[in-house]
């Protein structure tokens, strides 16, 4: 049965334009850019049923469904929203926008910089998490929506949420923090530096104006994928799917360069796969504002002191075997709003994929984030 036999949503994306520019919080503007979306369901006359959800670094706006005219890209969390799934469409108006800087629609490296009549590649002014949000409020002022039942997202994504109830708090009634982290530790960091490295000291990278050139940093973003890929899996689940299998049955053919194991033959298909379709610029744009996440920051690392202004109430979710955000990093984020006295609820789910598992069809998950839906009045 192909996957859009799951899918009875059909998809359709919208673009919306602003004119005015948008202040980043580098100092920098952007004006004239648009904003790729899509939404499902239908808003209230309340308009009060609305669900934001944020994506994560190699997504899109295309959270759920399918297109009519393609079947079987179908969006990349369709597990979760939908008729009669857990973010439930016939209750719901969900929305899904893709990023500043991303490579799926919105304005980004590969679009014209008007100044120059070029793409601006490099040029394309650093982004971070909150800017993204000052970005989707815009988008939600555009479409008359005050106020949101919702906002969820996972990994990446989940901070986008946490900084919702932070940049905008009397617009966000409930939060939903999947897989995610009030920061990136110095390991997540270093890993972000080795996959940008091997994008920026690409030939054909060009200083990140690659497009006047007409090629792609192909070898760098094979191996920016890999690197990430490995972290996203837990060890349990490379050893079970792979183990030690050779490629070749039981020949062992002593080379250094080719492909001797399973696992090598699938990192490099991972990495092949993304190199057909992600801009590395957007990846350097995107794997440094999950560096630059830091909400305590601006006081002085008190984490319950940065969530004080939230009003939302939350819903945390975490992996045990998720070890690029590990479960230690969300009971750190609940210790703080139970500590600033905010309404929260926690699930540690005991399970074996690593942080892929907040896109994985895990029913005890799926059911907590259900729940937490069921009880939200619209």
């Amino acid at each position: 049965m192909s996957p859009s036999a799951f899918s009875p949503l059909i998809a359709t994306a919208q673009s919306q334009h602003f004119a005015a520019p948008l202040a980043l919080r580098s100092g920098a503007s952007l004006a004239d850019y648009q904003l790729r979306f899509e939404t499902y369901g239908t808003l209230n006359p309340a308009r009060s049923n609305a669900v934001l959800v944020c994506h994560a670094l190699n997504a899109s706006h295309h959270v759920a469904g399918r297109y009519a005219d393609q079947p079987d890209e179908v969006g990349w969390w369709d597990t979760m929203v939908g008729p009669g799934k857990p973010l439930d469409t016939n209750r719901f108006f969900v929305i899904g926008v893709n990023n500043l800087g991303s490579c799926f629609g919105s304005t980004g490296p590969m679009h014209t910089n008007p100044a120059s009549g070029h793409p601006w590649g490099a040029d394309f002014p650093v982004v971070t998490v909150e800017d993204w949000v000052n970005a989707q409020a815009r988008l939600l002022d555009a479409l008359g929506i005050d106020t949101l039942a919702a906002v969820m997202g996972g990994s990446l994504g989940g901070m986008q949420a946490l900084s919702w109830t932070l940049q905008h708090p009397e617009r966000v009634r409930h939060a939903l923090v999947i897989a995610s982290a009030p920061n990136l530790t110095a390991e997540n960091i270093a890993f972000n530096e080795v996959a940008r490295r091997a994008i920026v000291t690409d030939p054909d990278f060009h200083g990140g104006h690659f497009y006047r050139h007409g090629v792609v940093p192909k070898r760098g973003l094979r191996i920016a994928r890999m690197v990430g890929h490995i972290t996203y899996l837990s060890d349990d689940v490379m050893n079970e799917k792979f183990g030690r299998e050779l490629r070749h049955g039981l020949d062992l053919r002593y080379t250094t360069q080719d492909i001797e194991f399973q696992i090598e033959s699938y990192l490099r298909h991972q990495g092949d796969k993304f190199a057909e379709y992600f801009d590395a610029n957007t990846y350097l744009l995107i794997t440094r504002a999950l560096d630059y996440f830091d909400p305590a920051r601006d006081f002085g690392g008190d984490l319950t002191a940065a969530l004080a202004a939230a009003q939302a109430k939350f819903l945390l979710v975490s992996f045990s075997t998720d070890w690029r955000f590990s479960p230690a990093r969300s009971r750190e984020l609940v210790r703080a709003l139970v500590r600033g006295r905010h309404p929260v609820s926690y699930a540690e789910i005991d399970a074996p994929h690593g942080h892929d598992a907040f896109l994985l069809e895990d029913l005890r998950y799926l059911n907590v984030v259900r729940a937490t839906f069921e009880g939200i009045t619209t």
